[in-house]
């Protein structure tokens, strides 16, 4: 898996901090709001999550501990218990 520059993250993780801060004080401003959607739009792009949330999240991951969590690992307390016949 191809992992994005952590640099380039960390300055579009800050964009997208100041563009919400920016559409909170200021809701109905359609140039703020479509920044700002832009914004999280490339953090999912680049983080292979589907909505922003999940994109802060893994970009805030990322940054802090180096790799971002595996989606497809199935963790132990996760997995359905076994059947015995």
């Amino acid at each position: 898996m191809l992992l994005p520059d952590k640099a380039t993250l960390a300055r579009l993780l800050s964009h997208y901090r100041a563009h919400e801060r920016a559409v909170l004080a200021q809701p109905h401003e359609p140039a703020l709001r479509r920044r700002f959607e832009d914004c999280a739009y490339t953090l999912c792009v680049l983080m292979g999550e589907r909505t922003a949330r999940e994109a802060v999240h893994a970009a805030e991951r990322y940054l802090n501990h180096g790799r971002p969590a595996d989606r497809n690992r199935v963790s132990p307390a996760a997995s359905p218990p076994s059947q015995s016949s």
